[in-house]
């Protein structure tokens, strides 16, 4: 029996890319995943509401799911239980401040982080900046992030309740958004894989 050659595996390769990228387009297969990472829907209510930053774009300027954070952020203010905002992340938690004020949050119910580059850094800030303040920790985050980042947190001693955003269930709505939603969703499985090996969740 012949071996295939360099260029029969090109093209299996190719083949087998092609299908995956049919799948992720037009199945439900991206969205299944986000709302399987958001773990239950709703909107929680608390005292204190925990937002950590996004991406972040060229120019220092907030990316997409950092904007998206942070006009959820606003959302569940203006529902009237939240007493406290904690924002976390040393490039995007000023821009967030910002983002927040604009849109009338009083400046004095906002407090920023500005030191933490992670997930686990923004748990262990946010743990130092709470330090046992009482009251119901409400964690918003985007839907894919989810999963992750409330193990973390609790991980880390903050005591939160989920609250996850439409951030990969909004973007997939349109065919071409697809791909690099599920290249999030693939790079978040590989962080959850990291942070579990080492024992961060």
């Amino acid at each position: 029996m012949r071996r295939a050659g360099p260029f029969q595996w090109l093209l299996r390769l190719l083949a087998v890319v092609g299908f995956l990228t049919l799948i992720v387009i037009f199945t439900p297969l991206v969205p299944w995943i986000a709302r399987t990472l958001a773990g239950s829907w709703n909107d929680t209510q608390g005292d204190t509401l925990i937002v950590p930053g996004g991406s972040e774009m060229a120019d220092n300027f907030p990316g997409p799911n950092t904007v998206l954070r942070s006009m959820y952020a606003v959302r569940a203010y203006r529902s009237g239980h939240f007493r406290r905002i904690v924002l976390l992340g040393k490039s995007v938690g000023r821009d967030m401040q910002l983002l927040l004020l604009s849109e009338g949050v009083p400046a004095a119910v906002i407090e920023t982080e500005n030191a933490s580059t992670s997930t686990r850094e923004n748990a262990i800030q946010c743990s130092r900046l709470l330090n046992n303040t009482p009251g119901n920790n409400v964690l918003l985050t985007s839907d894919f992030h989810m999963f992750r980042a409330v193990r973390v947190f609790r991980k880390a001693g903050v005591r939160v309740s989920p609250r996850p955003i439409p951030d990969i269930l909004k973007r997939s709505v349109a065919f071409r958004g697809r791909t690099d939603c599920f290249l999030d969703e693939l790079t978040e499985f590989a962080k959850i894989g990291y942070y579990f090996v080492r024992g961060w969740m």
